[in-house]
């Protein structure tokens, strides 16, 4: 079948003609082949299929773009390097589906079709829409020889995002990847949605097939919430279906929570007043605002991986392009997620520490992918800077020290509001439990959770928060643990140690906990063993989310 389906030759043969534009213009004025181009393999596609455009086509035109400070805010730029473009190109999405699947063979064709919405979305719409199977492992939409390779690859881009509908958009007819796309027009006639009022059409129009047309949605988080509330299969031990697990539901906490901020404001932060938001043609007048298309979060740790294994990976971002990735990443765990204060108090051979943890973020800290933690590590060093007290130590090769977790992973640490021995850790985590209540890091078997004591939000309520988003593992009535805000004392005994005590206390994060790993591991599929042939345990290094000292005399 050809990469343009079978609908409308003729439209299809409109399209060819209309992306030559671009490519002819950029020849006419001297400017070699535009902005999708770069170094051998950083190349951005220029697929076409009845639907969808590559984004090196969208990248001809909204590249070379700068704000009023004179900073580089082109889309491409900014995109092509984040989880969001390489969401086809993870290697531990590609290792954990091959891992589901395996391990759950008779749902197959459920997994890949789930997975694919928002890792490859362009391809199963466009699969759906041809009439054609929806797979992602080979000989799916992973093998280079399959007629839309190309747009599964391409990730979560420009046109996929932009031409999702405000159909059903806040409400669960949407989550899971359930947005909906406009099939029924061809080009130059297919609506493609900003959120700028009355945009110039035409060059547009005629350079990619598709009208620039104001959508309010492209503002609105329930945008992001088709993909970021996620309910997948719960199976029991024989593979029987028993209902809808919430395996991420980041919106809903946010939706929950009294943090004004939206998605948009913290993940696609405005650029320094107005932009010109096209290259062409000439004299096109500013817009303000823009909205960077940086779409960080917190994995820095697998933008790292994408930076470590670019070519092995496919990953058309320059080496500069990840690094600033990473940069964004870290500057905003670090100075937009979460804050510390330490209170000591010295009593003869008793020292007590309490912390108080605050959640900056708009939903539960950590949220998405239930294999991300955060945790609280306290240092207490006396004299010469021998070490008093330790708990929640990072031991270096993914693991911290004194989580039960780490050393046996059916079990799991207790949420704390004393601490008074090093092997008990303040773990923000959750823990999954399959219909045998037995822990589980297999998606399609978690039934329910152990544990949930995820950093609340600022004001979420946990008296009136919903099942699929309730604090688990932690008393209803606990005072220390409310939205917002999370309270741990430290009883320590300092055994007759005199001299002044030197405090550190730290938030840590880590994306990929070290009891997912040695789950995934458990199922060598070809790309699981690719995984772990990147898998360096020193390199998942925890990030610091927050920092304080104190000295007490």
């Amino acid at each position: 079948m050809s990469t343009l389906g079978s609908r409308n030759r003729l439209a299809a043969c409109a399209m060819v003609l209309f992306c030559l534009v671009p490519a002819f213009v950029s020849a006419q004025r001297g400017g070699g082949p535009g902005p999708a181009a770069g170094p051998a393999g950083t190349t951005l596609t220029v697929f076409q299929t009845d639907d969808f455009s590559g984004s090196g086509i969208c990248a001809t035109c909204h590249s070379r773009l700068t704000d009023e400070a004179g900073n580089d805010v082109s889309n491409d730029a900014h995109w092509r390097s984040t989880m969001m473009a390489n969401a086809a190109k993870d290697p531990l999405w590609q290792a954990k589906i091959s891992s589901e699947v395996a391990r759950n063979p008779q749902v197959k064709e459920t997994i890949e079709d789930k997975c694919s919405r928002c890792h490859t979305g362009m391809a199963r719409y466009q699969a759906k829409t041809d009439n054609t199977a929806v797979e992602v492992l080979a000989p799916g939409f992973l093998d280079p020889a399959h007629y839309l390779h190309d747009a599964a690859m391409d990730g979560v881009s420009c046109t996929l995002c932009h031409q999702v509908q405000p159909t059903g958009l806040g409400t669960p007819a949407s989550y899971t990847g359930k947005y909906v796309i406009e099939t029924s027009t061809f080009p130059p006639d297919r609506a493609i949605f900003g959120p700028y009022i009355d945009p110039f059409g035409n060059p547009m129009q005629q350079s990619s097939g598709f009208v620039p047309s104001h959508g309010i949605q492209i503002e609105d988080p329930a945008h992001c919430s088709t993909c970021h509330t996620l309910y997948t299969p719960a199976l029991d031990s024989s593979g029987g279906y028993l209902g809808e697990f919430p395996e991420q539901t980041t919106y809903l906490e946010w939706v929950h929570s009294s943090v004004p901020e939206t998605c948009q404001d913290c993940h696609l932060p405005p650029a320094v007043d107005s932009v010109v938001i096209s290259n062409r043609p000439p004299n096109l007048a500013a817009r303000s605002e823009f909205w960077q298309h940086h779409f960080v979060g917190g994995n820095s740790y697998m933008v790292g991986q994408l930076a470590t294994n670019a070519e092995a990976l496919g990953v058309t971002a320059e080496p500069g392009h990840l690094q600033d990735t990473i940069t964004r990443t870290r500057n905003l765990l670090e100075l937009k997620t979460a804050g510390l204060t330490v209170t000591p108090e010295r009593t003869g051979d008793l020292l007590t520490v309490t912390v108080d943890v605050v959640n900056l973020a708009g939903h539960k800290l950590p949220s998405g992918l239930p294999s991300r933690r955060a945790w609280l590590h306290l240092l207490v060093t006396g004299p010469a800077g021998v070490t008093v007290f330790e708990s929640g130590r990072p031991t270096g090769d993914g693991k911290i020290e004194g989580n039960a977790a780490d050393q046996d992973p059916g079990t799991w640490e207790p949420h704390y509001d004393l601490i008074t021995s090093p092997d008990e850790v303040q773990i923000y985590e959750p823990i999954m439990l399959n219909s045998d209540e037995e822990v589980t890091y297999t998606l399609l078997r978690a039934y329910s959770y152990a544990k949930d004591n995820r950093l609340l939000p600022a004001g979420f309520d946990k008296a009136t928060a919903v099942d699929d988003i309730a604090v688990r593992g932690v008393p209803a009535d606990e005072d220390n643990f409310q939205g917002g805000t999370d309270r741990v004392v430290y009883e320590i005994d300092i055994g007759g140690v005199t001299g002044a005590l030197h405090i550190t206390a730290e938030l840590l994060f880590q994306s990929v906990s070290h009891p997912f790993i040695a789950d995934l591991e458990d199922t060598p599929t070809p790309l699981v063993e690719r995984f772990m042939g990147m898998y360096e345990p020193a390199a998942n290094k925890e990030e610091v989310l927050a920092q304080v000292q104190s000295l007490v005399p």
